[in-house]
């Protein structure tokens, strides 16, 4: 497995892997069962999987949550070889915002809605990002976890509205036993957020209402964000623990119909 620190060096190996289809992960890190499957279907469909590892601060709004991500590179790495990864690249900030982040995409629909609305600017950064990514890795596929489906949809309209030549790739969230989707945030949760954040999955996929849910949620401690359903998917994202602490978990499930909201 061949990892690159500098986007020359990677560029370089990726012209001498000719016409050679890849397949691409690009993660902030702290990897976890559900990267490993994005990377075992990778592995899977392409002649080369590449993964990426760079936490991005241009989408985080808030700049405590940004320095608490969890750093676990060597971990990560004996991850990606076990999954079979033939190339890992490390960019640094230097490189990927060469330009000071003066030039950034910006779709005005989608992401002002849901965590857009909570989350100022978030969505501009991810965007820009996977564009400088896709355009750096030249992937035949790029594949995203359901998890973060506002983030698919909106990186999937983004690659049709600038005609890039890849396909994005939809894979279904990996869930703990409790039904907790893995994220690299659930290892901030201390142990009373622990036990509560299964509640979260539990509740967003019963028949309850839209505003039922976000009472229920509010009434055993959650801060919550957002309950909504649109288009035959219902979302949600709400908040444990307090201060500088707190983490921020995000869920959505398919639903057959639209669920009442109130």
């Amino acid at each position: 497995m061949k990892v690159f620190h500098s986007l020359a060096l990677y560029q370089d190996w990726r012209r001498s892997t000719g016409t050679a289809q890849i397949g691409f992960v690009p993660t902030m890190g702290a990897l976890h069962i559900g990267h490993e499957s994005l990377l075992q279907r990778s592995v899977a469909v392409a002649e080369l999987t590449v993964l990426s590892i760079y936490v991005n601060p241009t989408q985080f709004d808030n700049p405590d949550d940004l320095q608490k991500y969890p750093n676990l590179l060597e971990q990560d790495l004996v991850c990606a070889e076990r999954a079979g990864v033939d190339a890992v690249l490390l960019p640094t900030y230097g490189e990927m915002y060469a330009d000071g982040f003066r030039y950034a995409i910006e779709e005005r629909e989608l992401s002002k809605t849901l965590c857009g609305a909570h989350r100022d600017g978030h969505f501009t950064g991810v965007l820009t990002v996977v564009m400088k990514l896709l355009n750096i890795v030249q992937p035949r596929w790029a594949f995203f976890g359901e998890k973060d489906y506002q983030q698919f949809e909106l990186i999937r309209g983004m690659v049709e509205a600038f005609f890039l030549p890849v396909e994005v790739v939809p894979c279904a969230t990996v869930r703990e036993a409790s039904g907790l989707a893995f994220s690299s945030r659930n290892l901030n949760l201390d142990a009373a957020g622990k036990r509560l954040a299964p509640k979260l999955y539990a509740l967003i996929s019963s028949s309850a209402s839209d505003a039922e849910v976000r009472r229920q949620l509010t009434a055993i401690g959650f801060v919550v964000d957002y309950i909504e359903t649109r288009q035959q998917r219902r979302y949600a994202a709400a908040r444990l623990g307090q201060g500088p602490n707190q983490v921020r978990l995000i869920d959505n499930v398919p639903v057959v119909s639209e669920t009442p909201v109130a």
